[in-house]
């Protein structure tokens, strides 16, 4: 390997630390009294350096649209403080829709029929699980709309060639997220356990999908390259 790839490699090794400490370091920010910026800019830095991260290691289109889903995260991270909930949620839904683009783009060839049934019970349940949590029943039409996008991505996610336990799970892990924030609009209690379970389940799924992706296309790259040169030395 080059000097220059790794250099390249320490430094997305040192991004993701960072954003791991950012991500987690966010929770001693709560009920601080920090200025809406600083608070907004810390809670946004946990996934806006995946995002960088992802950034780092991109190769392939893929690689890209992986860093347009972490980057929508960014934004929804920092909306849904600046401008409410309808805002954000759909910076959220536009990163959850890149999101079904790529893993359906990275479709398993052969799932398990439990890999399917999963992936097809998903979507009706999270929809009809998300519609009857908000105490508000005005918008739980809008709450299930987004919720379909974001059922779909999990899905998506599930039966995908990335590993499933880091990007499947990781996508399960940020709709169980966001089933408490419309749990915490309802019959959930809006205290620091449920924002603790809240926005852990939604960095570290973050975290689980960035990292398992990145691997898998890495991994995917190297095959191929080491695929074509055994070819050329062939001929």
């Amino acid at each position: 390997m080059s000097q220059s790839n790794n250099r390249a490699n320490r430094l997305a090794k040192a991004v993701l630390i960072a954003s791991i400490i950012a991500g987690v370091s966010y929770v001693a920010s709560w009920d601080r009294g920090l200025p809406q910026a600083a608070d907004l800019t810390w809670k946004g830095l946990g996934v806006g350096l995946l995002t960088l991260y992802a950034a780092l290691n991109a190769r392939t289109f893929d690689g890209w649209l992986l860093v347009a889903v972490m980057a929508f995260g960014a934004l929804g991270d920092v909306l849904l403080g600046a401008a409410g909930l309808t805002v954000g949620a759909l910076a959220f839904l536009a990163g959850h829709l890149v999101a079904i683009t790529l893993y359906l783009r990275n479709r398993r060839s052969d799932p398990t029929r439990s890999q399917m049934a999963l992936a097809v019970v998903l979507v009706p349940a999270v929809v009809i699980l998300a519609f009857l949590l908000p105490a508000d029943r005005a918008g739980a039409p809008g709450v299930a709309l987004y919720s379909l996008g974001l059922a779909l991505m999990a899905a998506t996610a599930w039966i995908s060639r990335f590993p499933r336990y880091r990007v499947g799970v990781g996508a399960l892990m940020f709709v169980v997220s966001d089933l408490l924030i419309f749990g915490r609009g309802g019959p959930l209690p809006d205290n620091f356990a449920v924002g603790l379970a809240l926005w852990g389940l939604y960095y570290f799924g973050q975290l689980l999908i960035c990292v398992g992706v990145v691997n898998a296309l890495r991994k995917a790259g190297v095959e191929k390259g080491t695929h074509t040169h055994g070819n050329a030395s062939a001929r």
